[in-house]
């Protein structure tokens, strides 16, 4: 702040040096003029300015240093008191510029829960209509209609179901209830929902489940299976998906195994990435790099941590570790 100070005061202190140095320059050339006293006066006067600039300093850079120091938010009431004129500008342009940030963040939160209300709305609304069409498509004789239009619903589902997910997931916290679930009742009751896409790619499922009970929220695990399997399932073609589960130093970890077209090694860092869909087939439009995303992000508040192994052509291994039970003594739910 020293250095901004001077750099800011730097005019009027060459000025002041200048008219020093004039003064000396005319009582070197004007012999009536003796040059001792000018000398001597010349250098109280520097004196006396070195001591007004430092008392200055303090005096002038409180107020910036306020500015300086405060965090970038909203919030203005860790700034100094003005003191000059110049200040109190500088503080009611802040003032304002933060009144008005406010009213334009309050109205675009406003406006961003309301189309999150309604898109919930009608997602649910859309709903109706889908399990209606659902047990149509239960009803037709021709298998092989059936079967296409049946991984067609499935799609349409898959898709609303995670953009449900998505509106809900910055208020997971206020939605998770934490208790023993059976890992074997969730998983089959996924690959059940996911069946006629199986069949249709000709994937079938080994599972070896050493243990089934983990302590979780069964809604948001479930989800968080079937954006995996989801995976696996897209990326795969007529081979098995093995799915086991172990004890390892006291935390239940569960593995789901495909041997589909794996991943890039550069893209493993980017995978959890919103928006990312790598760079092995970058055309693939079936691809919104969200599952992962929002995987992730179900995950962390469930303590659960993820780790993904995957070469490409050799397929791709997730690995879930579950926290032990002391791990939710932060959760209220429990």
């Amino acid at each position: 702040m020293i250095g901004k100070y001077l750099a800011e005061r730097f005019s009027w202190i060459t000025f002041y040096i200048l008219l020093h140095l004039f003064i000396i320059f005319v009582a070197y050339l004007d012999s009536a003029i003796p040059l001792r006293p000018i000398l001597y006066i010349v250098f109280l006067s520097l004196l006396m300015f070195s001591m007004f600039l430092i008392f200055r300093y303090k005096k002038e850079t409180y107020f910036y240093k306020s500015l300086e120091a405060r965090e970038d938010n909203l919030d203005i009431t860790n700034i100094a008191e003005p003191e000059s004129p110049f200040e109190k500008i500088i503080e009611n342009c802040i003032i304002n510029q933060t009144e008005l940030l406010k009213r334009s963040a309050a109205t675009g939160q406003m406006t961003l829960e309301q189309e999150k209300d309604e898109l919930l709305s009608w997602i649910h609304e859309v709903k109706t209509p889908l399990t209606a069409m659902h047990l149509m498509i239960d009803r037709l004789d021709d298998e092989l209609l059936k079967s296409h239009l049946t991984y067609e619903w499935l799609r349409i589902h898959l898709l609303l179901d995670q953009q449900l997910h998505q509106r809900r997931m910055p208020f997971i916290e206020n939605d998770l209830y934490i208790e023993k679930n059976d890992l074997e009742t969730i998983i089959f009751d996924e690959i059940k929902t996911l069946r006629s896409w199986c069949i249709q790619k000709g994937i079938g499922f080994d599972i070896q489940l050493d243990v089934t009970e983990v302590l979780s929220d069964a809604k948001w695990l479930a989800f968080i299976m079937r954006q995996l399997l989801t995976n696996s399932i897209k990326y795969s073609e007529n081979s098995d998906i093995m799915i086991y589960s172990h004890e390892r130093a006291g935390q239940t970890v569960l593995e789901v195994q495909d041997s589909g077209r794996g991943i890039d090694p550069k893209d493993l860092s980017r995978i959890f990435d919103k928006g990312f869909t790598s760079t092995t087939n970058h055309r693939d439009s079936a691809a919104t790099g969200m599952g992962l995303y929002l995987t992730k992000n179900a995950a962390e508040p469930l303590f659960i941590s993820i780790n993904v192994k995957s070469e490409l052509g050799t397929g791709t291994t997730v690995t879930l570790t579950f926290p032990k039970r002391n791990d939710f003594v932060n959760i209220t739910s429990m």
